[in-house]
């Protein structure tokens, strides 16, 4: 009945030195040892103990056993060292670069795989393991036209090779799918182009002064653009900021139509009989006692009538014929206009522009 129970697991002591004992066995052993070592010498030489082919031929099987294990890395090693022991046999050293690059290509060392296939056609040239590994390298690094070309020149030789077959094939549908982003990334950009030229043309139509931030773009999330509701793709839109000099603050009209007047905008943000905005503390912002005040990139006041447009109002900014160029500025993509209730709030705002222009 005593052999129905488990054995005693064995002590803490007794595992370590177990595992002290086979360390000094070279087939278990995790370092080197620094003192000689006869088993480990014997091993070493056995290793090495024959021809540079069967030197190799020994790497090569070890290299496989751990190829096999998906231990790569070790594998890779084995392969360097039969190669390094600079065999003599074609067949063999072919073996090596190709099952090397495996390795790599396992690896995802594209580059070195790439470097011993080479080396395994200029061994064999008609090398199909050397050939597929190429193509599948450069598959995974995009470089599909030359995949294409490694796959087509195994086939000359090697026509029925399912795996090159099916590289190609892959390979071909990959290289549509990246020519038809990239033809798509043309176009677009090609679209971009050309709506970038025609903004131009129209700011330049209208007399717009076009200016960057020399800190940088702004955060503007709004761009002025052609209305798309205007059969004659003619009218553009345009975000303007209105300035409340007198409390600093601003409200921002993200699409505002060249051909509306200002009085609509005026009407809707301010109306008699709607609750000033917190900031106006004296209730003074209301539609039909306020102006709206334009600024040229040369500093001229234009006062904005209330049935004037955007477009009115660049045709008021142009220079005159033989003056220095002049226009309203488009400021990181946005206009900007100073809005004040009419009387002393306005002359006092007026004042101080002029004196601020006059002293620059």
């Amino acid at each position: 009945m005593a052999g129905i129970y488990p054995e005693p697991i064995p002590k803490r002591d007794d595992i370590d030195d177990l595992m002290k004992s086979l360390d000094t066995i070279p087939l278990f052993m995790q370092d080197m040892p620094e003192e000689d070592n006869v088993a480990m010498e014997a091993l070493q030489s056995l290793v090495h103990d024959g021809t540079p082919d069967e030197i190799a031929q020994n790497f090569k099987d070890q290299g496989n056993n751990y190829f096999k294990g998906k231990r790569y890395r070790e594998a890779l090693g084995f392969y360097s060292q039969g190669i390094d022991s600079t065999p003599t046999d074609p067949i063999l050293l072919e073996a090596l670069f190709c099952n090397r690059a495996a390795c790599n290509l396992e690896l995802k060392n594209y580059g070195l795989t790439l470097k011993d296939c080479s080396k395994a056609l200029t061994v064999n040239p008609k090398s199909s393991k050397a050939y597929y590994r190429s193509a599948s390298a450069l598959v995974a690094l995009e470089r599909l036209e030359e995949a294409l070309d490694c796959c087509n020149r195994c086939l000359t030789f090697d026509k029925d090779n399912a795996g090159v077959k099916t590289l190609r094939e892959r390979a071909t549908k990959l290289k549509e799918a990246k020519d038809k982003r990239e033809r798509e990334k043309e176009e677009r950009l090609q679209r971009e182009r050309e709506e970038k030229l025609r903004l131009r043309k129209a700011f330049n139509d209208r007399g717009l002064v076009v200016l960057a931030n020399k800190a940088g773009p702004a955060e503007n999330p709004y761009e002025a653009h052609f209305d798309p509701e205007d059969p004659s793709g003619q009218t553009m839109i345009f975000p303007v900021m209105f300035l409340y000099p007198q409390h600093a603050t601003s409200d921002m009209i993200s699409h505002f139509v060249e051909d509306t007047p200002f009085s609509s905008h005026i009407e809707a943000m301010f109306p008699p009989q709607a609750p000033a905005p917190a900031w106006d503390t004296n209730g003074e912002y209301v539609a039909g006692k306020l102006v709206v005040y334009a600024m040229t990139y040369r500093k001229r006041l234009l006062k904005t009538g209330k049935k004037m447009t955007l477009k009115d109002v660049f045709q008021a900014g142009r220079e005159k014929p033989g003056d220095p160029v002049d226009g309203l500025e488009l400021k990181d993509g946005v206009l900007t206009f100073v809005v004040l209730p009419k009387g002393d709030a306005e002359k006092k705002w007026i004042e101080e522009f002029k004196k601020s222009r006059d002293s620059n």
